[in-house]
Order: C-alpha cells, then sequence, then structure tokens
C-alpha cells in the first residue's frame, strides 16, 4: 500500500505491547517508522538492468522470515536517538511489530508480495484492498491521532481493530466480484482458465475484472452495490502473448526472450502486446479504466536488436476525460 498506509499500519499493530501509557507516543512513532522500513528496497535498482527493480522490491525485505531481522536493524538505526525514551527490548519489540504488518499489507493488494521467500517466489496478492485506500488510510489514521495526542493505547487499538475489519470487507467484495465476473465469463460461453478481481485506486466498490480464456485476455469493470444488482461495464480482449512466435522473432537465447519471461512472472502471466505498440509487452492486470485493455506499464524490446538493452516503461498519464469515465463508472 502507499507509505501513509504502511506505517500506520505498523503503529497500530505496535501499540497493542503497550504495558506502560507513558509509552504510547513511543510505540506508536518507532511502530510508524518500521512499518516504512521494508521500502527501503525501491533503491535496489541497475542502469544495465531496468528490471531488476521489479525483481527485488517486494522481495527478501518484505518476507516473513525476514521480520525479525528487519525489526532488529530499524531498532539498531533508532537506538541511538531514543536511548533516553525506553529500553532497547521496548524499541525492538516495537519496531518488529510495526516491520511485521508491512509485508502481509502489502500482499492484501493485487501487486505481488513475495511473503514466503526463500522458500517460495510466488508473489502472493490477496486483491482485497487497493494500492491506496483512503478510507483505510483515515480511518486507522484518527484512531491513531486520538491515541498520540491523549497518550491512551486503547484508541490505537480502535484503530488497528478498525484496519482489520476493513480488510475483511475487501474480502467479502472481492468474493463478490469474482462471483459476478465468473457470472459474466460464463453468460459468454468463456471456459475461465484463470481469473482475477481487484479494487481500482481509492475504493473498493469499482473492481477490475481479468482472466483468460482460450488463449486471450478480457476485462470487465463491475460496480458493487450494497442493496442492489451489480452494474457490468463490458470490455473487450487481446491475444495472450505467444512464446512460440517470441521464440522464433527473437530467439530463446535473446536477452529480449529472457527479460520477457521474467517481467511475465512479475506479471503474473497476464502478458500481451501493446495494441497500440506491438513491441510493447504489458501487464494486463492493470489499465487507467478497469473495463480496457490499455495496460499502465510494460517493457519495449525491439525485433532490430534483440540483444539490445530492454526499457521499461510506464503509460500512467491521465487525462479528463479518462477520470471522468472513471468517476462515471464510479458513481454509477
Amino acid at each position: 500500500m502507499d507509505p501513509l498506509a504502511q506505517g500506520l499500519a505498523g503503529a497500530a499493530l505496535a501499540s497493542i505491547c503497550i504495558r506502560k501509557q507513558e509509552n504510547t507516543r513511543l510505540a506508536l512513532g518507532v511502530g510508524f517508522l518500521a512499518g516504512l522500513a521494508a521500502d527501503l528496497d525501491i533503491f535496489i535498482r541497475s542502469s544495465e538492468d531496468p528490471l531488476l527493480h521489479l525483481e527485488f522490491h517486494r522481495q527478501f525485505t518484505h518476507s516473513l522470515l525476514f521480520i525479525p531481522l528487519g525489526g532488529l536493524l530499524v531498532a539498531l538505526f533508532l537506538w541511538p536517538f531514543l536511548r533516553r525514551k525506553g529500553t532497547f527490548f521496548n524499541i525492538w519489540t516495537f519496531s518488529t511489530l510495526g516491520y511485521g504488518t508491512h509485508g502481509l499489507i502489502d500482499a492484501c493488494t493485487s501487486y505481488g508480495t513475495y511473503l514466503f521467500w526463500p522458500f517460495s517466489y510466488t508473489r502472493v496478492a490477496w486483491n482485497n484492498v487497493s494500492i491506496i485506500d483512503p478510507v483505510f488510510s483515515l480511518g486507522v489514521l484518527l484512531f491513531l491521532s486520538l491515541a498520540f495526542f491523549r497518550r491512551k493505547p486503547r484508541l490505537a487499538h480502535y484503530g488497528f481493530a478498525f484496519g482489520i475489519v476493513w480488510l475483511l470487507f475487501g474480502v467479502i467484495q472481492r468474493e463478490r466480484a469474482g462471483s459476478v465476473a465468473r457470472g459474466v465469463a460464463e453468460g459468454r460461453g468463456h471456459e475461465v482458465e484463470r481469473l482475477v478481481v481487484k479494487p481500482t485506486i481509492f475504493n473498493n466498490l469499482l473492481w477490475r475484472s481479468t482472466y483468460l480464456s482460450v488463449e486471450r485476455i478480457y476485462a470487465d469493470a463491475i460496480r458493487l452495490h450494497l442493496f442492489s444488482e451489480p452494474t457490468i461495464h463490458q470490455g473487450g480482449s487481446v491475444p495472450l502473448l505467444d512464446f512460440d512466435t517470441l521464440a522464433s522473432v527473437y530467439g530463446t537465447d535473446s536477452r529480449a526472450y529472457r527479460d520477457t519471461l521474467r517481467f511475465t512472472h512479475f506479471s503474473d502471466g497476464f502478458v500481451a502486446r501493446k495494441p497500440s505498440d506491438p513491441n510493447v509487452i504489458g501487464d494486463f492486470r492493470y489499465s487507467l479504466l478497469p473495463n480496457t485493455l490499455d495496460p499502465v506499464w510494460g517493457i519495449r524490446i525491439d525485433p532490430a536488436h534483440p540483444n539490445g538493452g530492454t526499457s521499461f516503461e510506464n503509460f500512467r498519464q491521465v487525462d479528463s476525460a479518462t477520470w471522468n469515465a472513471f468517476l462515471e463508472m464510479l458513481l454509477d
């Protein structure tokens, strides 16, 4: 999730171990900073390998196995600044709890997190909350702010409980959206090979459905309502990337082919050529509008230079027409 939500989640869990009221601010502050620390992996980059950051972001620093070490590293960093505020054991406890929320919260989103590294390289994505969810962040922030200024740990516990309830509500919404998406596919006579539903940004009411059927990727938007039938905004489809054709053009030993395999793992297999630019292999789990097939990022490969550099490109420019169309679906 976004940094604010990560810090708030870390602070909320750290508050669970407050034994003395005077430690409230220490626990919240340490937990907040520790909740941010795992994302320092964004600095693992290489100018020669643009895909390196995709492999290492949300990797070992987000693993469940790394939590004790991550908490210890944060505590060692903070100890010189906070040694007069509490014992090292307290700071280590708060930082470990705060650090421990990061990978789990990220796994609730759709990006994919290596929770079980190094035993598994499966990218865990539970798809029950948006990458930026203002209800989650503002709700937890309200309770934690009250706890900080009033020095009342119980208020922070309420914030933690609110966050859990909101995430569980996202699970219910995901299951509802998944059921609707399968119904849409069956209505088309499609046999679904894989299906992913995920909330769109800022909310858990408007969902994107992406599924594979007979070597094609299909996308639709589903607007869930609390007391009425969902609204379906049907989309289109694109051919799934054909690796046999790719191999015949680039060769299986080429850098372009190997990088495409790496990007396919990152994209959970939902890869295809960008309709408007066939030299771009896109991640079709995401699009600016949930019922369209225009990826927000992808890699560019060049058939004339199969061993040349692969570039990672973003296509996230939102114009007024796109934003208005998104709002129209959301408010439908």
